[in-house]
């Protein structure tokens, strides 16, 4: 999950900062007074959003799995006490 989250947080960073470089050379146009800072971070919010999506989905399919599996064993687990509560 850690590992997820982090390479998550670096798509956002690299969005953060290729589009403040955009911003910064005129590419892209800049906020509306001080709002600089906020129209770069909502921008980078809505392209990395898509863009982790897709290039972390093998990731996602893992961790997801992973889950599975717990939530499996928690499962297993429970049904076998549940019959060893009824047993007794």
């Amino acid at each position: 999950m850690l590992r997820y989250s982090l390479l998550r947080l670096g798509i956002f960073a690299g969005c953060f900062l290729a589009l403040w470089g955009l911003v910064y050379i005129g590419v892209l146009p800049r906020g509306l007074g001080d709002s600089n800072l906020l129209w770069v971070l909502l921008l980078s919010v809505v392209v990395s959003a898509p863009l982790s999506f897709v290039l972390l989905r093998r990731q996602r399919d893992e961790l997801s799995e992973r889950i599975v599996e717990r939530v499996d064993r928690a499962k297993g687990r429970l049904e076998a006490n549940r019959s060893a509560e009824d047993a007794a």
